[in-house]
């Protein structure tokens, strides 16, 4: 459980980080600056803790995934970047994707004997 309170909160830093990224303006603006280099220091940081439990292709897989996703619909929603039925499909799949890809790995957990 730990491991994913980790990945938790390396997704909302990396987002955090990423939407600093884009209001600090090529690094022209201090604050949001200051941001990125934080956002992204403690995702990096929270998501090395995760891989202490969660094996690497799931943790990367439900970090870039959801940080993608999340990232696109700020965008979508603060920036009126372009919304249509490619970016709906694109998002849907990376969703279905990294839903795939924890299922698999809770089937492959289940399948093995603990010790």
């Amino acid at each position: 459980m730990k491991g994913y309170i980790a990945l938790g909160i390396s997704i909302i830093s990396e987002i955090f980080g990423t939407t600093m990224l884009k209001l600090s303006d090529g690094f022209t603006n201090l604050f949001p600056s200051i941001g990125v280099i934080f956002g992204f220091v403690i995702a990096f940081y929270c998501l090395s803790l995760c891989l202490k439990t969660i094996p690497l292709s799931l943790a990367y897989a439900i970090w870039s995934g959801i940080g993608t996703a999340a990232t696109a619909l700020i965008g979508v929603l603060l920036w009126q970047d372009p919304f249509g039925v490619i970016t709906l499909v694109g998002l849907v799949l990376i969703i279905g994707g990294v839903i795939f890809l924890s299922a698999s790995d809770q089937a492959e957990n289940a399948a093995e004997p603990s010790s």
